[in-house]
């Protein structure tokens, strides 16, 4: 016996036959003593999530528009749940609280956290368990950040009065009482964050995917699942776009030891993908394995700058970071050798202020040459100590050169478990199906 965590995602909780399938889930492990729900989401194409219903109903009050109809087909579908569940949870009481708020035009944050609150409250009954608010649980400072500690201590003090409970996730609170939420995905970090509090045996993550893939099955056929990932290995992956899970998930359950596994909903039979340390017994077991998963972004400018004796030259990168913050852009990569740095930028970042930024660089370093190179796709190749197994870069390489893959950029630097390749955006698919053809169909 030991206890779980499980979140559930806004799939697993969007109507009535996912909550079904989700009590059967909980009450098929009695483990599973803790839950921490989003808000619902779509139940079909072309549905709204609760949570975008809230923030439109923010937007009408900002703009001294009627909301009442919108905030109704909230309360609607609230309902129509409670009532296909054959449960009595007083919903309506909660619904006159949120209404009177809402004529005094509350932050945003509050609007939005009512789904996730709504939604826990109907679970809690839903289940039979008791049902906690994380609004003074979950506790940030003043400036909106995150107090990892007085959390843990509030979490595990409130945690020990009750044998199971649900608990929404997404918010907390600012020391003046204000409701504060995560970014959207939030939830993910409240189920780590109780997984910590309570020093869980595994925190659950319940969605509509059945863990991660070695690579987007939108660009490999029918890529292998990853069954075991370290987190380090983890966060190279979604660094790079493979996001499954909240970035900042990771951490509270990282510091605790707290294995994560992503499980499917759907598809509960599905061992999922399960999150470790590197000491973990299931990664010791996977750890032959060359290649762990490979992800990749597009559109990315790489901008050259060659410079005689740069090496010798104090404070050349200081004024690279200097430019790059005067226009609040940050940078991927600062691949470097004895007379070049090349700066790797988003796109997206830069927007059209590309011939700003290079003249900033030409008249602060001086460089003796700059050479721009737009439309790239950076790809990463991931492993577990892959810079220690002879031959992985050959083989890689060798299999790009296969696939008349020009490599227009390498960085491999400190990490240890990773190279990334920079490629023109047009053969972005086609050098991930080579990498993956390389490494993942032998594993």
């Amino acid at each position: 016996m030991g206890i779980k965590v499980a979140k559930f995602g806004g799939s697993s909780v969007a109507d009535g036959i996912q909550l079904t399938k989700t009590k059967q889930i909980i009450e098929q492990d009695p483990d599973r003593k803790y839950i921490v729900v989003s808000a619902p989401g779509k139940r079909f194409d072309g549905d709204s999530k609760i949570t975008d219903l809230l923030y439109l109903c923010k937007t009408h009050i900002d703009h001294n528009l009627p909301y009442d109809q919108i905030f109704q087909v909230v309360a609607d579908r609230y309902m129509a749940v409670e009532v296909n569940l054959g449960i009595d949870v007083d919903l309506l009481k909660h619904f006159d609280e949120i209404k009177a708020e809402l004529k005094r035009n509350p932050s945003a944050d509050y609007i939005a956290s009512r789904g996730e609150f709504l939604n826990a409250v109907l679970i809690a009954g839903f289940l039979g368990y008791d049902f906690v608010d994380t609004a003074n649980l979950i506790k940030f400072d003043a400036k909106g950040k995150l107090l990892v500690e007085e959390t843990d201590e509030a979490l595990r003090t409130e945690l020990a009065k009750h044998e199971r409970a649900v608990l929404p996730g997404f918010y907390g609170s600012t020391p003046d009482g204000n409701i504060k939420t995560f970014s959207r995905g939030g939830s993910d970090i409240t189920g780590a964050l109780v997984a910590r509090a309570i020093n869980a045996d595994v925190y659950e993550n319940w969605t509509d995917v059945s863990g991660f893939l070695m690579a987007d099955p939108r660009i490999v056929k029918n890529p292998k699942q990853i069954e075991t990932i370290s987190y380090k290995e983890l966060r190279e992956l979604s660094y790079m776009g493979a996001s499954v899970l909240h970035d900042e998930a990771i951490y509270p359950a990282r510091m605790a030891n707290v294995p994560i596994n992503i499980r499917n909903t759907n598809k509960p039979e599905d061992n999922g993908t399960l999150i470790t340390g590197e000491d973990h017994p299931a990664f010791l077991k996977a750890k032959g394995r060359t290649v762990t998963g490979i992800a990749g972004s597009k559109d990315f400018t790489v901008v050259a700058l060659y410079k005689n004796m740069m090496s010798s030259e104090r404070g050349f990168v200081r004024r690279i970071l200097g430019v790059l913050d005067d226009y609040g852009v940050g940078f991927e990569h600062l691949p470097s050798g004895i007379d070049t740095v090349s700066v790797v930028m988003s796109n997206k970042d830069i927007g059209d202020r590309l011939d700003e930024i290079v003249d900033a660089f030409r008249t602060r370093l001086q460089p003796d040459n700059i050479d721009i190179i737009e439309d790239i796709a950076l790809i990463a190749t991931v492993g577990h100590r892959m810079s220690y197994r002879p031959g992985v870069a050959a083989r890689l390489f060798t299999a790009l050169g296969d696939a008349e893959v020009n490599i227009r950029m390498i960085d491999q630097g400190s990490s240890e478990m990773n190279i990334i390749v920079g490629v023109e955006n047009k053969d972005f698919q086609k050098a991930i199906r080579a990498i993956y053809d390389a490494f993942c169909e032998e594993e």
